[in-house]
């Protein structure tokens, strides 16, 4: 905003002005520094240059990084996410969708359906936010005696094993 825009903001008798710098703040504050992940399938060194060309010239970006081996693309900068997608998706013509993976650490249940994704890259599985999943891995009264007669830290647990 220039010194130019503040002096009418300030001297404006409409007092349209206050409205207009409030979105421009709202705004701001809603596309700060972030990093979007996008994932895109990329098969050759022309379709990484095809991806990062889309992106490279959009307002707000600092920086590209792409990752062919796992059809990821990285995005930093003062942009909203899901402008990003639509805008690789009609640049590129390919199908663009933000990054559904978490390392499978974070999630409690990686291997439970609809978690595990065989596409997935390497010590990723799928983001998801299904109520059922959490409520998952509830064990029984007779499933945690059975597996805790067989545990390891359990000092009076079968000898047999």
């Amino acid at each position: 905003m220039g010194v130019l825009d503040h002096l009418s903001d300030m001297f404006d008798c409409a007092g349209g002005g206050s409205s207009k710098l409030k979105k421009k703040k709202q705004l701001q504050a809603s596309l700060l520094d972030s990093t979007v992940e996008i994932k895109v399938k990329m098969d050759c060194e022309g379709c990484e240059r095809k991806v990062r060309r889309s992106v490279e010239g959009m307002k707000g970006v600092s920086s590209v990084q792409i990752e062919p081996k796992q059809h990821k693309l990285t995005v930093v900068g003062y942009v909203d996410p899901n402008k990003v997608v639509a805008r690789v998706a009609h640049r590129t013509g390919k199908k663009a969708e933000l990054w559904p993976y978490v390392p499978y650490d974070v999630v409690e249940h990686p291997y439970a359906p609809g978690v595990y994704d065989r596409k997935a890259p390497p010590g990723y599985v799928r983001s998801v936010e299904d109520p059922q999943l959490s409520q998952l891995a509830r064990a029984t009264s007779s499933e945690v005696r059975y597996t805790t007669a067989f545990s390891d830290e359990n000092p009076s647990a079968c000898i047999v094993m």
